[in-house]
Order: C-alpha cells, then sequence, then structure tokens
C-alpha cells in the first residue's frame, strides 16, 4: 500500500490510498522508520482467522519476508512475530538464528526457550535465503563479551526497566564502546534510558 500516512502509533498505522485508509498492525522497527514520513509505502501481509481479519505492515520486503518465516513456524501467531521483530531488526534476528543463539531470542516480551529454539530449527536455513544480511549487526553475547552484556541487561533489569528496552541500550552502547567494562556499560545506559 502506497498513501498518506493519517495515523501512527508504535503498534499501528493508517496509510490512505485511493480514499481508503488501512489500517495496519507494524512493529517498533516499522514504526521508527515511519515516524517522520507523511506518505509512505507499506509491505502488507493479510491473515485471515475465524474472529477477524489482519492487515500487517512493514516499511521493507526483508521484514514482511521474516514475518512471514517467523509466522510459518508452528505456535508462533502474528502477534508473537510482531513482538520479534519489534526487538531485533531482521538482519540482528538473521544472526541470532544464523549462530543459534535461543537465549537471546527468548528475550522477546512472551516468548519462551522451547518455542525460540523451535524457531531457530525450523527457519535457520531459509532465514539463510531469503538474502536478510546477518553481517550488518553485530550482537554482543555473539561476542566475546556475552557476559558483559548478559551482567548488564541483568543490573538495568534488577533496577525496574523493561527487558527489551534494556537490551536495546546495552547492544547500542556495547557497540559504541567494544572496550568498556560491566559499570560503565550500565552507567552509559542508564543515561539512555
Amino acid at each position: 500500500i502506497q498513501g498518506l500516512i493519517t495515523e501512527l502509533s508504535p503498534a499501528h498505522a493508517v496509510v490512505e490510498a485511493g480514499g481508503v485508509g488501512y489500517y495496519t498492525i507494524i512493529s517498533l522497527q516499522t514504526f521508527s522508520e515511519l515516524e517522520n514520513a507523511e506518505s509512505a509505502r507499506v509491505y502488507t501481509h493479510y491473515i485471515v482467522r475465524e474472529d477477524a481479519q489482519l492487515l500487517y505492515g512493514f516499511a521493507s520486503k526483508e521484514e514482511r519476508e521474516v514475518f512471514r518465516l517467523l509466522i510459518s513456524v508452528s505456535g508462533v501467531g502474528g502477534n508473537t512475530a510482531r513482538m520479534i521483530l519489534s526487538t531485533y531488526s531482521p538482519a540482528e534476528l538473521s544472526n541470532i538464528i544464523s549462530t543459534e543463539n535461543a537465549a537471546l531470542l527468548k528475550n522477546v516480551k512472551g516468548l519462551g526457550l522451547k518455542t525460540a529454539q523451535k524457531i531457530i530449527v525450523e527457519i535457520k536455513d531459509k532465514v539463510l535465503g531469503i538474502g536478510v544480511s546477518a553481517g550488518t549487526a553485530v550482537l554482543p553475547s555473539a561476542q566475546s563479551g556475552g557476559e558483559l552484556y548478559e551482567e548488564a541487561v541483568a543490573a538495568l533489569s534488577m533496577l525496574g526497566f523493561s527487558k527489551a528496552a534494556s537490551d536495546k541500550v546495552v547492544r547500542s552502547v556495547i557497540g559504541t564502546n567494544p572496550s568498556a567494562g560491566v559499570e560503565e556499560v550500565i552507567r552509559l545506559s542508564l543515561k539512555k534510558l
């Protein structure tokens, strides 16, 4: 759908095309792409259920393809897939899956370890086949600083910050300050939260 963005929130966007407003459910990744735009092209996926007809919207074809792979896994619905894509970009998710890092994937709200492992097993080969570049996103727990990352996120969680927010900020801080110690990472993360 290509048209004017008439309504936008972190969970949905209304795109007007041809005089019709299309309510699309979006991820935080898509929200950040559309945030300052007046008009946009939104790639959609339509789901028809017994009780609802849902239109999911994505800022890129890659994000839509990863969404389709995620919902192909038994037990992963549209909302769970959207939460995963709100937490990790397609490139980050591709990296998590290719390194089989179920512990990091289960950080997504509402996702357990067994489901995370199931996602990895079922779509590992397919994610690499859709052309999402895993090389662009280096995740701290995939590096030697895994303990540093885990300690910082745990400390921020104990201070009352949500795991998803802590996760993103800590990854960002470690990415820009790879030689920082735990206390330094926590201090810099607190400034950003």
